[in-house]
């Protein structure tokens, strides 16, 4: 099986999601999530709203809006993510069994190459539905730590924390007089 492009997307928009509330972002704009990833922001916006018509992500409008996990990311499988975005995990329709369809071997019950590929999805299937979002997204962020690496929404909210701890009241110091006194005291010794 091969992720379609709808679906690496949508797991990297997801993980990003669950990266950004891990960080207490309340909310991702669309254009952030694209930034992030590097992704086409038409495309990832369709993929986005199916998304939120599965009630995995919600939106805030306005201009402080976007997107967030509108569940707990633990309550969120990866193959309940793929299978929405690109349907079935079986490679062969005659090895689905959700969206399974006689194929066109003559012995179906017997047929080799069905009871392979039905241990290749259930292979995927076991893998994609044990581990949750918040899995993915804790061992992400635990990698990204350890290793010192950077990361969109971790570099966003040290910017947010350091323009917020800058101190910009008015200070007699950085005043006009206080500029002249210092011009005028430089041009005497």
């Amino acid at each position: 099986m091969k992720l379609s492009k709808k679906a690496e997307y949508g797991l990297r928009a997801m993980i990003d999601l669950g990266i950004a509330q891990s960080l207490e972002y309340e909310v991702v704009p669309l254009s952030e999530l694209a930034e992030a990833e590097n992704l086409p922001i038409k495309f990832l916006e369709q993929i986005m709203i199916e998304l939120r018509r599965e009630g995995l992500v919600a939106t805030q409008r306005g201009k402080a809006g976007g997107y967030y996990v509108a569940k707990e990311l633990s309550s969120i499988k990866i193959g309940q993510i793929v299978r929405l975005l690109d349907g079935p995990l079986a490679p062969i329709c005659c090895a689905s069994q959700t969206a399974y369809e006689r194929c066109s071997c003559p012995d179906e019950e017997h047929c080799g190459l069905r009871m392979l590929m039905i241990d290749v999805r259930n292979a995927m299937s076991n893998i994609l539905d044990r581990y949750s979002l918040h899995d993915v997204v804790e061992v992400t962020l635990r990698k990204i730590r350890r290793s010192g690496a950077d990361n969109y929404f971790m570099r966003m909210k040290n910017k947010a924390k350091e323009s917020a701890t800058r101190n910009n009241a008015a200070d007699p110091k950085d005043g006009f007089l206080a500029e002249l006194m210092n011009d005028l005291g430089d041009k005497s010794n």
